[in-house]
């Protein structure tokens, strides 16, 4: 499994506005991907300005072909609510209870 970690800070004030454009927009395009697992949405307590949404992916195929298909489309719809571009990492999943992958056996 491979996950997609996306990090953007938002314009103050704006994080809730950006995380339930992600639920009502940007899920439904990340559902109808090949390969697309799970989302989760996570917003700083230290920072309430800092987002980031973890997409969950069967293979880093399939991670890079919505990247290349359609993440432009997903940003565009939260772009007014951000200070900056987003910051994209990628990572191989080691272990995941939600997901039943053992340490080492991702990928």
């Amino acid at each position: 499994m491979f996950t997609r970690v996306v990090e953007v800070t938002t314009k103050n004030g704006k994080a809730k506005e950006v995380c339930k454009t992600i639920q009502e927009k940007a899920l439904p395009i990340l559902k109808s991907q090949n390969g697309f697992v799970d989302e989760i949405t996570l917003v700083s307590t230290s920072n309430p300005n800092i987002v980031l949404a973890l997409s969950f992916w069967r293979t880093r195929e399939d991670a890079q072909q919505y990247h290349n298909q359609q993440f432009s489309n997903v940003t565009n719809l939260i772009r007014s609510h951000l200070e900056g571009e987003p910051k994209v990492e990628t990572f191989d999943v080691d272990t995941s209870t939600t997901h039943k992958i053992a340490a080492g056996k991702a990928a």
